[in-house]
């Protein structure tokens, strides 16, 4: 797996993050999928949810100096798909992920370990 490929992962899962993705998960396709390295598969609570992570992660990894290939799904916002070349991003509405099941599908692939930011904890937590 190529090294700018996990960096590329990092960026996309703290923008996912940042805009309130969920589920996040990241698979190591490499090996059954010599045209990718890591799909990383993130739930979006909305339409809107959806295509705001996608957008999030687009123009962090704009910044970043990735270019976006090709993106599908942006029009209906159920499953946006941004493919930067070793990195495709699975955005999904929580219905279709569960449909899809890409985990599923991509069962025997492993996974690969990203770090998300820490939060500061809720005061009431301390009530």
């Amino acid at each position: 797996m190529n090294p700018s490929s996990v960096d590329m992962l990092q960026t996309a899962a703290t923008a996912a993050d940042k805009m309130g993705g969920e589920d996040l998960v990241a698979l190591d396709v490499s090996v059954p999928m010599p045209l990718a390295d890591i799909f990383l598969v993130v739930t979006g609570r909305s339409e809107r949810n959806v295509a705001a992570i996608s957008d999030e992660i687009e123009r962090e990894l704009h910044q970043a100096g990735h270019k976006l290939l090709r993106r599908e799904g942006k029009a209906q916002g159920r499953w946006i798909l941004c493919d930067f070349g070793d990195l495709v991003v699975h955005v999904f509405h929580r219905e279709e992920r569960e449909y899809y099941g890409l985990e599923r599908l991509w069962k025997d692939c492993p996974t690969v370990p990203f770090e998300l930011p820490t939060r500061p904890s809720d005061a009431s937590d301390f009530a």
